[in-house]
């Protein structure tokens, strides 16, 4: 097992740093990794536009809201797709359970998984029988699954907000180092919901997780969570209860 360090990105949705002696095996199974949704030209379609500038007090309302609604989400379970940069989707359920903990099953037969708990992500690739260890503070998956999310004087910036009928989308970026990369969040307004995210890295990669089917609410197998948890049907809910 290994520990990214010192950051250069394989899979953007992740802001991964993988040593250079292992990016050559690991770019093809990396670049289909996680946090995406959508088909190709639907995540074309997507990508945030420019976003307008904060307009003080109507904008300051929106990202309170906004704040409010992600704090509230406990548990999820959705059904993910998945667009990396180069196009690639991939399908597959994803569980999350804040603070910090998240699962993305990939649908057969991708050898991908993705684990986060105890303050780590673990992506595994069977097929290649390598693992990578990460940091989630660094990762974005570390700003949705803070146990206390704070878009308003915190450690995350909010540089955008952007309206269209029944959808808002909000960009994010870290306060400390802008130029690392943004978050942008897609919600449906009513009521609200978080629906997609698009992850842009230092060179405008763009990677996009859209879910579908999402259930709110029960219970989680600890289990679940664990680096080396087995595969488990989704319709069972990872050990709802």
């Amino acid at each position: 097992m290994m520990r990214g360090q010192h950051a250069r990105q394989t899979f953007p949705a992740l802001q991964s740093a993988v040593p250079a002696s292992q990016l050559r095996s690991m770019n093809a199974r990396l670049a289909l990794l996680v946090c995406s949704l959508v088909s190709p030209v639907l995540a074309r379609a997507a990508e945030p536009t420019a976003p307008a500038p904060l307009a003080a007090q109507s904008d300051t309302a929106v990202i309170q809201r906004v704040q409010d609604y992600l704090n509230s989400l406990h548990t999820l379970t959705a059904r993910f797709t998945q667009v990396a940069p180069n196009g690639a989707v991939t399908r597959g359920t994803a569980w999350l359970e804040r603070p910090g903990r998240m699962r993305f099953q990939y649908d057969p037969p991708s050898p991908l998984l993705l684990v986060a708990g105890h303050g780590f992500v673990l992506f595994s690739d069977t097929q290649l029988g390598q693992t990578t260890n990460i940091p989630i503070g660094q990762t974005p998956l570390g700003i949705l699954l803070a146990p206390r999310i704070d878009l308003l004087g915190g450690a995350l910036r909010v540089t955008g907000i952007h309206r269209l009928p029944g959808e808002l989308q909000l960009t994010l970026v870290r306060g400390a180092n802008p130029g690392e990369g943004s978050l942008t969040l897609t919600f449906a307004t009513d009521p609200l919901n978080l629906r997609q995210w698009t992850v842009t890295d230092a060179q405008q990669q763009r990677t996009t997780v859209t879910l579908s089917d999402v259930r709110l609410g029960g219970t989680f197998d600890p289990s679940l969570f664990e680096p080396n948890a087995p595969s488990v049907n989704p319709s069972r809910g990872g050990g709802a209860g």
